[in-house]
């Protein structure tokens, strides 16, 4: 199967238990925002712009618990800001679990391994030894680490464990040039590599979750599925990027850049994802194949943004994942009152204006699995897909150059280094210091 029997089962019990019921709308999957903060900012990326990311503002872990009962969707993404940065990110992982959902953990992947290692303190046994072993020799720990490891964990808090219940979903914008580039910050492709290999060495599921822009070239994506693969990566999400307020808002203010170079409108995002259902042949892409057929200009679908919620510390967002018009109480307030038929584009016309451009997979992909715009054979489509054999890794992609930036000393400051201090060594490279360096290396060449 292309994926697991029970979250297969779970999910599609739950849509026909809805569909005898009657329910006109309901949730697939809420996404969880139990806080903004992030170490990263991410171009194109709006929730550190739209909301305070301060850590005082902040989901309690009894409303995150208490959110994933009221909209009852089977699947939780927890997502944010960085939620590995949530204090409590342990026991709501734990929590979830015991409501009996799949949960999806979506990190930028810089705290990953630090996750890990306290997942194996917590269990460490004289078996646990041959993994040890192992991570050391591919220098995924030190040897630091493995005496803190040998010491255990005793501080009554749970850890977040492998399960066929869970995945880590890491976001992965492209090969190493093109995604620091976008997270700003070099060196996180690298760490993200090594995050995702060590989940895979040590039982963990594991996704990637790639936002495609305008510059993103359709080989880069197709040589990241091949390197991915290689790494026997779990699945893989894909949605095209969408120049919503917050982001858009932030692309001209903080980088001076124009949002129509940057993000796609429908007719990019029909060329860039041409070859969808090829790679949904190739790799196991997460979302129905009548989702895929929309990506590549195949057919239309309506947004259904009701059926994947958001829920953050000012409420229920809506009307979806990226547009703001209000926050509410409650889902069913949310469902009640928001007038759903003003948003999304049907038969190819735009209701509201924002959402001309977007086919976002938060919007869309419940619409094929829901049979919006149901077409004769759509559900022999999705069951095909769903039950047939996961593709099996491309270890070919072992030799696809995904180190292609920071590592050999091409990332994205590479010139501002060289301008600045020849020898190298210019930190972390946040957005503040990127925007420095950049400046006097302008200024370095006026002089000039």
């Amino acid at each position: 199967m292309r994926f697991p029997l029970a979250l297969t089962a779970k999910i599609a019990g739950h849509i026909i238990k809805h569909k005898l019921a009657k329910t006109p709308k309901f949730a697939m999957v809420l996404q969880l925002e139990p806080l903004h903060t992030c170490n990263l900012t991410c171009t194109g990326c709006g929730r550190i712009r739209e909301y305070s990311t301060s850590l005082k503002d902040m989901m309690s872990l009894e409303d995150c618990l208490a959110s994933a009962v009221e909209c009852d969707a089977p699947m939780v993404s927890i997502c944010g800001g960085e939620p590995l940065i949530y204090p409590k990110i342990e026991e709501l992982v734990a929590g979830l679990r015991q409501q009996r959902r799949i949960v999806y953990i979506c990190t930028n992947g810089m705290f990953m391994r630090k996750k890990m290692k306290d997942h194996l303190a917590a269990n460490y046994s004289p078996e646990s030894e041959s993994a040890l072993k192992r991570l050391l020799e591919e220098k995924l720990i030190s040897e630091k680490d493995i005496e803190t490891i040998r010491k255990g964990k005793n501080d009554g808090r749970p850890v977040i464990s492998p399960s066929k219940w869970m995945y880590w979903n890491v976001h992965v914008d492209g090969l190493e040039y093109t995604h620091d580039l976008i997270v700003e910050r070099e060196g996180v492709f690298k760490e993200c590599v090594e995050a995702i290999k060590m989940a895979k060495i040590l039982g963990y599921q594991v996704a990637t979750n790639t936002t495609v822009y305008k510059e993103t070239e359709v080989k880069e994506i197709e040589g990241m599925f091949e390197f991915f693969s290689s790494l026997e990566v779990d699945g893989h999400t894909i949605s095209p990027g969408y120049d919503y307020d917050a982001a858009k808002k932030d692309m001209v203010k903080r980088l001076n850049k124009k949002p129509e170079d940057f993000f796609l409108t429908r007719k990019m995002t029909r060329e860039k994802f041409a070859k969808i259902q090829e790679w949904g042949e190739r790799f196991t892409i997460f979302g129905t194949p009548v989702y895929q057929e929309f990506l590549a200009g195949k057919r239309e679908l309506t947004c259904t943004a009701w059926a994947i919620p958001t829920r953050n510390v000012r409420g229920w967002k809506a009307p979806c994942y990226l547009m703001t018009d209000g926050h509410y109480a409650g889902y069913q307030e949310m469902l009640e009152k928001v007038e759903w038929n003003k948003y999304g584009v049907v038969n190819g016309v735009a209701r509201d204006s924002r959402c001309e451009n977007c086919m976002v997979h938060c919007g869309y992909d419940p619409s094929g699995a829901l049979g919006t715009n149901y077409q004769r054979g759509d559900n022999w489509k999705n069951f095909k897909y769903n039950f047939a054999a996961k593709p099996k890794p491309y270890y070919e992609g072992r030799k696809v150059n995904a180190y292609n930036g920071f590592s050999i000393g091409k990332g994205h400051l590479a010139e501002a280094k060289a301008a600045i201090n020849p020898s190298g060594g210019c930190g972390p490279g946040e957005t503040s210091q990127r925007d420095e360096l950049l400046s006097k290396i302008s200024g370095t060449k006026k002089a000039s």
